[in-house]
């Protein structure tokens, strides 16, 4: 008589099938290990158009053996800053804490993880939320970047540190700082 599979075996290669039968755009999903379906290694694609074009960001989802029942574990490989990425690459959010309730956390239990959620479910029910609220959501890179107002010629992306950090008001003719206003409240000095 064989050992029993536990029941988050057959859940996480059901994602899996479904994530490579239907990818998610940008990403790139695999098996760290194709013997072990606890271990995921996440591959994210720097959008088109964006600061991150090119980039390749790794990360780990890591199932616990309670799965769905207890939430996995995300954490990115790659170096990066967010306020949600803690410095070792662990990611700080609600929906990856364990389903408890703790008024000292600020959360609500509905933030939280619970059972009924997978991979791509959430996805699934933001859309449904999206046609609640009458919200088109953009499915185009050309509908994701929404474009701003150019710049006219002379504008660079340093138009904010330019003006009000002009070259010439940094320092006076003595070296001194660049303020010609004294603070004082007298009008003589």
């Amino acid at each position: 008589m064989g050992l029993a599979r536990p029941s988050s075996q057959k859940a996480l290669m059901l994602e899996m099938k479904s994530l490579q039968e239907e990818p998610v755009e940008g990403f790139k999903i695999t098996l760290v290990d194709e013997a072990d379906l606890y271990n995921w290694e996440v591959a994210i694609f720097g959008p088109p158009n964006t600061h991150y074009e090119g980039g390749y960001f790794k990360a780990r989802i890591k199932f616990p053996i309670d799965y769905p029942y207890s939430p996995p574990a995300f954490r990115f490989l790659t170096k990066m800053w967010h306020p949600n990425i803690y410095e070792n690459g662990d990611v700080c959010i609600s929906i990856l804490h364990p389903p408890v309730d703790d008024p000292q956390s600020g959360e609500l239990p509905s933030e939280r993880w619970n059972p009924t959620q997978n991979v791509r479910k959430q996805v699934l029910a933001t859309k449904a939320e999206a046609e609640r609220d009458g919200v088109k959501v953009p499915t185009t890179l050309a509908e994701y970047c929404v474009r701003t107002r150019a710049p006219a010629p002379d504008e660079g992306s340093d138009l904010f540190y330019d003006y009000y950090y002009d070259d010439d008001d940094v320092e006076g003719e003595d070296g001194d700082c660049c303020y010609d206003e004294d603070d004082s409240g007298n009008e003589e000095s």
